[in-house]
């Protein structure tokens, strides 16, 4: 695993650290999950989760007080108590509270049985788990999902972060996502900030938790450092962004 956090910009500080799939030599994640098939997908993922926690806690996150946020594959849970009892067994075992723990999934991977989402979701909750979704706005059910079920955390698709700064239409959709996400109750997080541009555009929209290589680029097997950017939009630009 490699590990990248996702930062609260209010203090500066790790507010989880998301687990990243990485093969032995440190391939990435398309060339590991190219190796996933109906076959292995539950066993994967179950190796996946003991992977993420015993190499967390290694890596010292037992230090901060950070959540852990573990990607899974939705079509790999037959029954959601039953497949998270290994996650709970390596949680006792290292010593992580399991309460400060994420499950995050994609909209990317076709759902076909929503249902069975919004069964995980609502059996993770009752457990006392959060569940985010990721790479929103840009996968099979986008806002069709959340109408269905609202997960605790909504991962804003990079594609809409990009450019943020300089695109009017990218800055109107993600200011109505946040709206949508106060009144929900939702935390939304993006992710795939690159330049302080970005970064200040999204903190102008009163977006508190950001993910992308400017704060911090994954790091294999451990917590990489955060450097936050020293970002002070003067007068004219703020008049550009609200304009």
């Amino acid at each position: 695993m490699a590990f990248q956090p996702i930062v609260d910009c209010e203090t500066g500080l790790p507010f989880a650290y998301e687990a990243l799939v990485r093969g032995c030599g440190g391939e990435g994640a398309g060339a590991v999950l190219a190796r996933v098939d109906a076959d292995n997908r539950y066993a994967f993922d179950q190796q996946c989760r003991v992977a993420a926690i015993e190499g967390a806690v290694a890596a010292g996150i037992l230090d901060t007080d950070a959540k852990l946020s573990i990607n899974f594959l939705p079509n790999a849970v037959y029954s959601p108590v039953a497949c998270i009892q290994l996650t709970l067994k390596t949680a006792r075992a290292t010593g992580f509270p399991a309460e400060r723990l994420i499950f995050e999934f994609t909209e990317n991977e076709e759902m076909a049985d929503t249902d069975h989402i919004g069964e995980i979701v609502a059996s993770y909750r009752k457990m006392g788990f959060a569940t985010a979704l990721d790479d929103f706005g840009a996968g099979y059910a986008g806002l069709g999902l959340l109408a269905k079920f609202q997960p605790d955390l909504i991962k804003l698709d990079m594609e809409l972060v990009r450019d943020i700064d300089t695109s009017l239409p990218r800055r109107l959709i993600v200011e109505s996502v946040a709206r949508l996400c106060d009144k929900l109750g939702i935390t939304l997080v993006a992710e795939g900030i690159e330049t302080e541009a970005e970064f200040g555009a999204l903190r102008d929209l009163g977006i508190r938790y950001l993910q992308g290589y400017l704060l911090a680029r994954p790091q294999f097997k451990a917590l990489p450092t955060i450097v936050m950017p020293h970002y002070l939009a003067d007068e004219e630009d703020r008049v550009r962004l609200r304009a």
